[in-house]
């Protein structure tokens, strides 16, 4: 199965025929990535289809937790290389992205990612989590924040839910282990206004990834 093949499976479990307009999208990000690769650390996956399994498919499977598919105003923290945010933007663009990390070398990467493949409209924010949602312009600000495997689930909850509007959700995109995560400090949802909505497990190539589904319930406690 080639790589178009592999993303146009992918999109029929969401829903979505894929077109070779956003193919050449994933293609242009895929090819950066790996040029950028040799220069700053990005990523230890570059093998072409192994980029489209564990870095693409992965990061748009999000869209499988139906509550979040009509969420319009997005941030990812602690993007890193642009997972799961850029890929999100590209099989959604009518979503609002801003894009939050705390290395300057990385949103430079992300910058060029986002000239090349046409969006012009993703926010990048240079910093730490911690810091920027402390800026009113930015807490209780959004409908979704999204995190991909950054910290431990109680770390990432406090990063992310003060982004996050009353009735809006945060998805932690984990991997094995998340249920002792949620154990590490179980009160910790409960502090930030919000709770549990459901684990949503697969397994793909034996690998077992979650995503954890948060509702935030109130406005962040100053």
């Amino acid at each position: 199965m080639d790589n178009f093949d592999l993303l146009k499976k992918a999109g029929e479990e969401l829903d979505k025929n894929f077109s070779r307009e956003t193919y050449e999208k994933f293609e242009i990000y895929r090819k950066l990535l790996v040029e950028w690769n040799k220069k700053i650390n990005l990523t230890a996956i570059t093998e072409e289809k192994e980029v489209y399994i564990k870095h693409f498919i992965d990061s748009i499977n999000i869209y499988k937790v139906k509550e979040i598919r009509s969420l319009y105003k997005v941030i990812d923290v602690g993007t890193g290389a642009g997972f799961p945010g850029i890929p999100m933007k590209i099989i959604n663009p009518q979503i609002n992205l801003t894009l939050l990390d705390p290395l300057n070398k990385r949103l430079i990467f992300l910058k060029e990612v986002l000239d090349n493949i046409g969006f012009g409209d993703v926010e990048l924010i240079h910093g730490r989590a911690e810091d920027v949602s402390r800026e009113t312009s930015y807490r209780d600000q959004f409908d979704l924040a999204v995190s991909r495997a950054v910290a431990s689930f109680p770390v990432i909850s406090e990063y992310c839910l003060p982004f996050v509007k009353k009735d809006g959700f945060f998805v932690a995109m984990k991997g094995p282990g998340v249920k002792d995560e949620l154990n590490l400090k179980p009160g910790i949802l409960k502090e930030l206004s919000s709770e549990l909505v459901n684990i949503k497990t697969d397994i793909t190539d034996g690998y077992e990834h979650n995503l954890v589904i948060v509702k935030k319930l109130a406005s962040t406690r100053q």
